[in-house]
């Protein structure tokens, strides 16, 4: 048996001035960060590299669309993975300290 579950639409995120320029940056430096550790990558990656960089650049597209053009619907990543990264550096340190 199937259970679904529908949430609430996300509401639309609030506008100030230079939200867009600043969305259209965080929309396409991001896969670019992903292609940079790809192409550093120390192992061989064989088909798998090009293909993933092939995808970092389309959703790099479909962001940068969805960040000058749907505004009020674009969330930022550094947000997201930002809270994340924090929480690893701080468990990092604290464990390093004891």
């Amino acid at each position: 048996m199937w259970l679904l579950v529908a949430r609430e639409p996300r509401q639309d995120a609030p506008r100030w001035r230079g939200r867009k320029w600043l969305a259209a940056f965080d929309a396409v430096i991001w896969p670019m960060v992903g292609i940079l550790l790809i192409h550093t990558a120390l192992v061989p990656l064989g088909i798998v590299g090009p293909v993933a960089i092939a995808v970092a650049l389309g959703m790099s597209g479909v962001r940068l669309h969805r960040a000058i053009w749907v505004n009020h619907r674009y969330w930022f990543t550094i947000w997201r993975w930002g809270r994340a990264a924090l929480i690893l550096i701080l468990l990092g340190a604290v464990l390093k300290s004891l």
